[in-house]
């Protein structure tokens, strides 16, 4: 067999109907349903000194890479110049074989920079020169454009002005409501509560009047989406008398008794976002900041957070029939760090109305990951209601991953068409459902 062009036009695409379902798919817009992107950035229409700023300003998924290869801290949040930190990138790069980064990476430069050499480092001044001279010319707006971005629904903490959300050229940018910081009932994020709703947060109730009328902004700014990203999964909720006491005695709560705090404050936002039409996402199975030296010497988001060794999906049935029984569980989004956890999750999808098992997250976005999650769910649940990809990232050149989805999307259906077992006009609206139309309306969007 002849050895392939390396990164072809057809590189993940495993036989012809793949080939054939990728094409009525590859230029659908874009639904980027959670990430973390800046929308200042976008407003102001950022550009890029060089492709090291691009790639390595911001994305732990590269830094926590060159870690593994043994580059010095220097070279990844260190105080290097970009160009400095792309050629430590490039200089380890050959050695991430497998990696999802190998080919986000060379996707990225094919399509952004029209560059198909690989990465390494006797290329990569070339890569460099070539890039950079680019990127003279690109801006966050160009690269929207280019990946049809329609919609992005940017991470935000309650307290935020989301003075920089609106409408962009051809994409919208909207607010996702993140209370995670909040829930934590720490004074300070609680004094940033009460100066940004103007409603006292010295009591439970005080709380939960601030946190509805920061909804309600929210709202009024665009906002269809909460997110919730835990370090546990909630407890059976307690009643308001004793989430009251133990609001007042919360800067002395032992960890157990805090996450009952939380639970209850969690189960009250779940009956708002209800009464609002709101959707709910909640990231679970990490266990974050494992490394304490690192954390206070570079902070969070950095590349030092872990899949946890056991997630406890039975939690989540009593959430969602304690919410279900007051007919106040909203439209759900479900993301597990743990992979070993979806199974229980899509049989949990069909236990309950409008629960989705989300995109494979973070750890898992590799090609055996994104096709394992996607044969759970087709096997446990229903693949053809699946919401299809997103970002979760910081940064935009991560509009690749989404080809690099609908590839592996185009040869997971294609080898069961190819195998008699499905037919292909069936097969091409499910992957344009997967790609696009669920998640729009999913999210109601116009």
């Amino acid at each position: 067999m002849a050895k392939r062009e390396f990164f072809g036009n057809n590189i993940l695409l495993t036989n012809e109907t793949a080939v054939m379902l990728y094409e009525k798919i590859k230029d659908l817009p874009i639904v980027d349903y959670h990430c973390h992107l800046n929308e200042k950035e976008i407003a102001t229409d950022k550009s890029f000194s060089s492709l090291g700023e691009l790639w390595l300003s911001g994305d732990h998924y590269k830094w926590r890479a060159m870690r593994l290869c043994g580059v010095d801290e220097h070279y990844i949040t260190g105080d290097a110049s970009f160009d400095e930190k792309f050629m430590k990138y490039a200089e380890i790069f050959p050695l991430l074989f497998g990696n999802p980064l190998y080919y986000f990476t060379q996707l990225e430069l094919k399509l952004l920079f029209g560059i198909t050499l690989p990465l390494n480092k006797e290329n990569a001044p070339k890569i460099l020169e070539i890039a950079n001279e680019k990127l003279k010319s690109l801006h966050v707006s160009d690269i929207l454009e280019m990946f049809h971005v329609e919609y992005i629904a940017t991470t935000d903490d309650p307290t935020s002005t989301l003075v920089y959300h609106g409408t962009y050229g051809e994409t919208k940018v909207a607010p996702t409501f993140r209370p995670d910081r909040i829930l934590t009932c720490d004074n300070g994020a609680l004094l940033e509560l009460e100066k940004a709703s103007g409603i006292v947060t010295d009591s439970l109730e005080g709380v939960k009047k601030a946190l509805s009328a920061r909804l309600d902004f929210f709202l009024a700014k665009g906002c269809k989406i909460a997110d919730h990203g835990m370090d546990f999964l909630p407890l059976a909720d307690c009643n308001e008398v004793t989430a009251a006491s133990l609001f007042e005695r919360r800067l002395t709560l032992e960890r157990d008794d805090l996450a009952r705090l939380t639970s209850h404050l969690t189960y009250f936002l779940a009956e708002e976002y209800t009464r609002r039409g709101m959707v709910m996402q909640m990231h679970f199975g990490t266990l974050r900041n494992v490394n304490t030296q690192m954390f206070n010497t570079v902070g969070k988001d950095a590349g030092f957070d872990v899949m946890r060794g056991f997630v406890d999906t039975d939690r989540l049935a009593v959430f969602f029939d304690t919410l279900q029984k007051k007919n106040a569980l909203p439209k759900t989004v479900l993301y597990s760090l743990n992979p070993s956890a979806v199974p229980a999750l899509c049989t949990l999808s069909g236990a309950f109305p409008n629960i989705r098992v989300g995109a494979a997250w973070w750890f898992n976005d590799t090609l055996g990951g994104i096709e394992k999650q996607l044969e759970a769910i087709a096997e446990y649940a229903v693949l053809g209601t699946n919401l299809g990809m997103l970002t979760d990232s910081r940064s935009f050149a991560s509009y690749v991953r989404f080809d690099f989805f609908r590839r592996i999307l185009s040869s997971f259906v294609a080898e069961r068409v190819e195998k008699g077992e499905y037919d292909i006009d069936s097969a091409e609206e499910l992957v344009k459902r997967i790609s696009y139309t669920n998640i729009k309306d999913f999210l109601s969007l116009a």
